[in-house]
């Protein structure tokens, strides 16, 4: 797992109020980052286009986030993303790159033009 995780508010209310709930849901997730192979780039940009697939903005928040800081570059989630268009649509594509740009935006970061 990433080692610096930023909790969003909502996950440290959680924390907060159900405390054995969410140490079983990470212990969960270690357990299974652990069981195989996949880096931890790939693994969050896997969980990445899961997020776009079912429109959950908050999560493609948190798995763009969490693939930066495991060494995703841009083009990297933007092709993790575009991947996606013959499997769920470019309308929802499209929305889950916004998704990726906000938090691409905050960090200041610009896709590489293509030459």
């Amino acid at each position: 797992m990433p080692t610096q995780k930023v909790p969003v508010k909502h996950y440290q209310e959680l924390a907060k109020n159900f405390p054995g709930v969410m140490a079983a849901l990470e212990n969960m997730g270690v357990a299974i980052r652990e069981a195989g192979p996949i880096t931890e780039k790939t693994a969050e940009l896997i969980q990445l286009a899961g997020a776009a697939a079912a429109q959950m903005e908050g999560s493609v928040h948190s798995h763009t986030r969490r693939a930066l800081q495991a060494g995703a570059v841009p083009a990297e989630i933007y092709q993790t993303l575009l991947l996606l268009i013959s499997t769920i649509g470019f309308p929802k594509v499209s929305a889950a790159i916004t998704w990726a740009q906000d938090i691409l935006k905050k960090k200041n970061i610009r896709p590489a033009k293509k030459k």
